[in-house]
């Protein structure tokens, strides 16, 4: 029986979930995440079960008591009044309940700001929008995660110098793991990554031992070729 340990991108997940199979309610997402990492096991690795050691999820508490200000309403926004805030922390919450998940969280840079989406930003420039016709939805917020991937990469370094596993499978399109799997693929670890069927980067298939992802109900969209960014 192979001794398998399933690390999640949250940031990655969340995202990638929502282009798959549409916006949901935080106990929903978290119970498709938990089917979709134990639609992993299911799987033989060979001619081998797997067995869940853990899943450990990464990602970062919402801000508390933070206001950004939005350039085009020009008011400052208050995030932990936001629906994304209570959805967020309801969504931890639901995981930290879920049998064998274990939570890495991070934190948030206080540096945020609403910006304009590359495509705005292209016709405005190109005269083929007005100013005066951009809207909220043309904004996207900006954050950055500090802490998710050095957790990601010591779980991995742990996890293979003390034998606790014989497979990690890391759900993820980043290419930050690639220090942390080289190491635990020397040290006889079975790495593969599922990017949840997004292409990746030629160059990385040097430095996992699969590509994966598992047989779950979809939509056609989990057909479509989309690059990982």
């Amino acid at each position: 029986m192979t001794r398998t340990a399933i690390l999640v991108d949250g940031g990655f997940y969340r995202k990638r979930a929502n282009f798959l199979w549409g916006p949901k309610s935080a106990g929903e997402r978290a119970q498709e995440l938990q089917e979709y990492c134990l639609a992993h096991l299911k799987e033989k690795d060979g001619n081998e079960s797997r067995h869940l050691y853990r899943v450990f999820y990464y990602d970062c508490a919402p801000l508390k008591n933070k206001s950004v200000y939005h350039p085009l309403t020009r008011q400052n926004v208050q995030l932990d009044k936001s629906d994304t805030f209570t959805w967020s922390n309801a969504f931890l919450e639901e995981l930290k309940r879920r049998r064998k998940f274990a939570l890495r969280l991070g934190q948030l840079s206080s540096i945020a700001a609403y910006t304009l989406n590359p495509d705005t930003t292209k016709r405005l420039f190109a005269g083929s929008l007005a100013l005066s016709d951009v809207q909220e939805k043309d904004f996207t917020f900006t954050i950055q995660q500090k802490g998710v991937d050095m957790r990601i990469g010591l779980d991995i370094a742990s996890l293979a110098y003390k034998k606790q596993v014989d497979q990690i499978i890391l759900i993820s399109g980043d290419s930050d793991f690639v220090p942390a799997a080289k190491l635990a693929r020397r040290e006889g670890i079975d790495f593969l990554l599922d990017p949840m069927w997004a292409n990746i980067r030629p160059e990385l298939f040097e430095h996992i031992d699969g590509l994966h992802s598992p047989k779950f109900p979809s939509s056609k969209k989990a057909q479509q070729a989309e690059p990982v960014k």
